[in-house]
């Protein structure tokens, strides 16, 4: 008897403990001074202004993720850049499908390929896009593009040829852009590239290359 009313009296005991400290809390919220929020100004830009030139801040911040970026006064300045940048490859490892394109090559004498069989052994690709967005850095392309969607993944460098025209401020400009060259017929696939493919997830070690290319390079003139 007296073991039960031991365990009864240590029961009570918790009880008026539990009792007391909940107390204790609501005494402490009840004298809390609650302070409301401001309320959001829906009005204000999402977005800080961007205050320097769109094709400096586009270089800056894809550069900040190890992506290259070649402004270009001319023509010649870009086939020249480029030329140097290719002089590593083959003609059978450059592969560019876009006729745009394929004319500043030609012009510049810079060799190529345009075989299909080139993605096989493609070790550089030279695309378009479709804009520039120069708040993230990021380049806007699609599947409506000659090369269709393996251009964009296939080759482990990727060089991207546009003119400054492409460039805009925050990616919102740029879906409008391609709703009004669209229209009701978008191209089934939209993507955004950000620099040269990376993860982290295999150790917390950064590797390049991992679902794409390991070099992107963007020249714009």
């Amino acid at each position: 008897m007296l073991k039960i009313r031991k365990k009864i009296l240590k029961t009570k005991q918790f009880q008026l403990n539990m009792k007391s400290s909940r107390q204790e809390i609501l005494d402490k919220l009840r004298k809390t001074k609650h302070v409301l929020p401001d309320s959001p100004d829906f009005n204000a830009p999402v977005y800080h202004p961007i205050e320097e030139q769109l094709e400096t801040a586009f270089k800056k911040n894809l550069e900040a993720v190890n992506g290259s970026v070649y402004l270009c006064n001319s023509e010649k300045e870009l086939a020249q850049n480029l030329a140097e940048l290719l002089s590593r490859f083959s003609k059978e490892t450059i592969y560019c499908s876009e006729e745009n394109l394929q004319r500043i090559l030609i012009q510049a004498e810079i060799p190529f390929s345009i075989s299909e069989k080139t993605a096989e052994n493609m070790e550089a690709g030279i695309t378009g896009c479709e804009f520039l967005i120069a708040h993230t850095g990021s380049v806007m392309v699609s599947s409506a593009s000659k090369g269709g969607r393996q251009m964009f993944v296939f080759p482990p460098v990727h060089i991207v040829v546009a003119q400054k025209n492409k460039l805009v401020d925050y990616l919102d400009k740029a879906y409008s852009g391609m709703i009004k060259k669209y229209k009701d017929n978008l191209p089934s696939q939209i993507t955004l590239i950000t620099g040269p493919s990376r993860t982290a997830d295999i150790e917390k070690t950064l590797v390049m290359g991992a679902h794409g290319p390991r070099e992107f390079h963007v020249f714009l003139f």
